[in-house]
This record gives C-alpha cells, sequence and structure tokens, in this order.
C-alpha cells in the first residue's frame, strides 16, 4: 500500500513551491553527472570523517555510514516561525509537567493524567521526587520529531527528552554541504546551525549550579565507544571544547563529582549524560552498571551538580504519556497547542486494543519507551505472518504499546541514478532550555530512501539530508 503524500518541492496541484524556487533554478543549470560525482564526495567525506552508527544486533559491519542525500529539505521563514511557536509552547509544557509529577502532582489531582500511568510507568523514579534541579530545568535538550502531511498540517511524532541524538549528523551534513556547493549558499540565504555547540555550551554553562564559582566545569558522559552514537559524544565535547568522561574517570569527592586529570582530580559543574538513566549511579539504581558514578545521585540531590537531562525525564517521552500531551499542553499553559498530535490508541486501554487488534494491518505499532524504530511495527507494510507474530506479542502485554494511523508523510526529492525520486521524510529540530529556550533554524531531516517506505530511522535503513531554513 502507498499513500499519497504531499511533496514539499513538486506538489503535483500546485507545482513547484515558492522555497525551492532559487534552488530549482540551479539545479536545471547543474550537470546531472557532476552532481552523481558530488554524491561520491559526500560519501567520501564523510567516511574520511569516521561519520558512523553502529547498528545493534548485527556482528557483520556493526559501524555504518549514514547514508547522505545531496538534496537539502527546504522550509520558508514563515513555515519555521509556525514551527517554533509550537516547539516553544511544548517544551515549556513538558518542563512544566516534569516539575509538577515530581512534587505536587496537581495534574494527576484534577484528573487530566491518570495516576496510574505514572505509578507503574519504568521511567518514572521515585528517587526523584522533591529533587527541583539547578535553575529548575528538567529537559535542557530536547529533539522533537515532526511530520507534515500537506501545506498547512504539521504534527509532532514523538517528544526525545531523555538523551536526543542526531544533532552531530545535522552539523556535518551542512559543512558538507557548504564544502560541496559553495556557491548555493551564496546565492540562497539560509540560516546557520554552526554555532549549535557553542549555544549548548552557554546553555549548559547557565544551568550550573548555585554553589558554582567562576565558570563552571562541563563534560560529556559517554557510556564508551561501543555506544551507538559514541561518534557524537567524542564530536559535541570536542566542539564545545570540553571533557569526554567515561564513568570511570568520574568519582565523589568531598560532596562534589570530580574527574580524573594528569593533576588530580577536577569538579565538575556541568554533566552532559549521554548515559540512561538505569546506568546514572550503581548506588542508587542497577547496582552491575559499570557506566555511571557511584553516589552521583547523592551529589545531585545536595545541588552540587546539574545532570542534564535531568534523571527521570523519560516520563516525558513515553509514547503513552505522549498521547496525553494536548491535555498537558492546556494544563499548564492555558492554551491549546500550536502542534497537533496524531491520534493514537493506548492499547492498556481494553477497547483501544480490541480495535488495534482487528485493524493491525492497517495501523503502526509501536513500544511505549521503543526508540530507533526498533520493536514497531508497520502494519501495511507487514506480511500477514508478520502482523500474526505481533498480534500475539500486543495481546500478552498490551500496555507496552500503542497505536498510531499510518500517515501520508510529506516527500522530498533525493537524487537517484535515474534522477530525482520523492521518499519519505521527518524533521528532529533541536531545543537548547535554560534560562530561555533557544532552536536551532533546521534541525535533522530524516529521509526514507526505500521507495514507499515511511520508515525513516538511520538503523532501519534510512538517510539524513541537510535542512535550509531560509532567512526571509
Amino acid at each position: 500500500m502507498r499513500l499519497a503524500a504531499f511533496d514539499e518541492m513538486l506538489p503535483e496541484v500546485s507545482g513547484l513551491r515558492r522555497p525551492y524556487s532559487a534552488y530549482d533554478r540551479w539545479l536545471k543549470e547543474q550537470d546531472p553527472a557532476r552532481l552523481t560525482e558530488k554524491m561520491q564526495d559526500a560519501e567520501r567525506v564523510f567516511r574520511k570523517t569516521g561519520i558512523t552508527f553502529a547498528v545493534y544486533g548485527e556482528q557483520e559491519a556493526s559501524e555504518r555510514l549514514i547514508p547522505f542525500d545531496i538534496v537539502p529539505r527546504i522550509i520558508s521563514g514563515n513555515e519555521w516561525r509556525r514551527l517554533t511557536q509550537g516547539i516553544e509552547q511544548r517544551v515549556q509544557a513538558l518542563n512544566a509537567f516534569l516539575d509538577d509529577i515530581y512534587h505536587r502532582q496537581e495534574i494527576l489531582r484534577a484528573g487530566r493524567v491518570p495516576r496510574e500511568l505514572i505509578a507503574r510507568n519504568e521511567a518514572f523514579l521515585p528517587e526523584m521526587i522533591g529533587v527541583r534541579p539547578p535553575a529548575g530545568v528538567y529537559t535542557h535538550i530536547i529533539g522533537v520529531d515532526i511530520v507534515r502531511i500537506s501545506e498547512d498540517e504539521f504534527y509532532v511524532l514523538e517528544d526525545n527528552a531523555r538523551t536526543p541524538s542526531g544533532v552531530s549528523y545535522m552539523l556535518e551534513n551542512r559543512e558538507t554541504m557548504m564544502q560541496l556547493f559553495p556557491e548555493l549558499f551564496q546565492k540562497i540565504k539560509v540560516r546557520p546551525v554552526e554555532n549549535y555547540p557553542q549555544l549548548l555550551r552557554q546553555s549548559l554553562a547557565a544551568v550550573r549550579p548555585q554553589s558554582t564559582k567562576g565558570a563552571p566545569t562541563i563534560a560529556v558522559l559517554t557510556p564508551g565507544s561501543f555506544n551507538s552514537a559514541y561518534f557524537e559524544h567524542a564530536f559535541l565535547a570536542d566542539q564545545m571544547g570540553v571533557q569526554l568522561v567515561e564513568g570511570q574517570d568520574l568519582r565523589v569527592v568531598d560532596g562534589h563529582v570530580a574527574m580524573r586529570t594528569t593533576e588530580g582530580y577536577k569538579q565538575i559543574d556541568v554533566l552532559y549524560r549521554r548515559v540512561d538513566d538505569s546506568y546514572l549511579d550503581p548506588l542508587t539504581f542497577r547496582p552491575d552498571s559499570a557506566l555511571g558514578v557511584p553516589g552521583i545521585m547523592d551529589v545531585y540531590r545536595a545541588g552540587n551538580i546539574t545532570i542534564a537531562n535531568a534523571p527521570g525525564t523519560g516520563i516525558a517521552d513515553d509514547k503513552a504519556i505522549y498521547s496525553y500531551m494536548p491535555e498537558i499542553i492546556e494544563f499548564y499553559t492555558g492554551r491549546k497547542a500550536i502542534l497537533g498530535n496524531i491520534p493514537t490508541w493506548r492499547c492498556s486501554e481494553p477497547d483501544s486494543l480490541k480495535y488495534v487488534l482487528e485493524h493491525i494491518d492497517e495501523l503502526v505499532i509501536k513500544e511505549v519507551h521503543g526508540s530507533g524504530g526498533y520493536g514497531m511495527l508497520v502494519g501495511p507494510a507487514a506480511t500477514k505472518k508478520e502482523c500474526e507474530t505481533f498480534a500475539k506479542k500486543l495481546a500478552a502485554k498490551p500496555s507496552n504499546y500503542i497505536a498510531q494511523p499510518t500517515l501520508a508523510l510529506s516527500t522530498c526529492p533525493i537524487l537517484t541514478e535515474k534522477g530525482l525520486a520523492p521518499r519519505h521524510v521527518d524533521l528532529r529540530p533541536y531545543v537548547l532550555v535554560s534560562d530561555r529556550i533557544q532552536i536551532v533554524p533546521g534541525g535533522l531531516t530524516r529521509v526514507a530512501l526505500k521507495e514507499g517506505s515511511l520508515v525513516v530511522n538511520s538503523s532501519q535503513g534510512g538517510g539524513t539530508k541537510d535542512t535550509w531554513v531560509l532567512d526571509d
């Protein structure tokens, strides 16, 4: 089954869209052989830079390049302004929700979100009850996944509020495009994204603990080189000019977290962690974890270190909680959501489960804590046997799943051997939260390279392209 989709460059009804007009003029002047050459140049750049990701569960070729397409995705300034208003509203509500859930729980008392959805949720950390992070910020870095289905319809697909990844690819995509096509950036005014590392460092510094004296010391905590996003961890630490550390490099010294240096241990004020909650502190969570720091949660509760994102933020990107986001936004902001949610069936509810099982071949079904395209079923693209197998998993543990309709995601052209061809895309803008909210103009566009596929995740064969927000 192939859905009719809105093409962002060349819709069938209206013809070439205005944001692409300058690019289209340039493209028509290009020799196809030159463009093919540039695609090969881009692959060489990525290979030389070492931009890879790991694919779990595969022994062969576990390190892969993410395919890159040289045709940019272009968003007008007006479209971007509307998106940023909706994203900012959503991020404010998410932080207010987290503060409320771990303190007064007014939204539960008001009956707007079911209490059991929080109490039985593995992403909810009782250890965070009564703990307020420095500057009151829980989600310092958020990736909001957005899909488009028509000229004016944008929807939020999910909120990545734990440890959102992919920003290094956004930055490398832009740098590669500027290397390959410098003349394009002279012809077309594209808003910059390359200052993201500086903005990230400033944003992290702004949420340092009150006890910090002088300029704060910032570090990036990685699980290590075997992690799928290790390239990004090292890249961001290098670009920010801060230390990349592992759990074994850190210890608690005099009520603070300190990192090992050639001159002894040095206190850390802000830790940008890319380690999951359960591995952060073996004294508080998993005792077998060698990735975290014994005692770091005691230091955190005492207010002597900022952990970004805060422990316990996973409850905000839980896919069952996602289905309540319109209510959450209205409860905390007093306004209707600017960006809509995709209709969602919560399989924990008997009537919803019944509907989903009866229409499994029409729906997209996801694990509530899933990510990276793993553990999901795209009904229209699945075989009858795959649907039957998934239905058994669903019936065995319904609370573990939600279901959504199969949307006709918008398409953007990619360069193929036969010329331009439409492929489905989504968008992940990156949001920084400190004493203010900053949204980098663009984000990561992920593209389903297989014709007709709706799965854009790199782990499932998707690629990326540069995202241009016009300075108009």
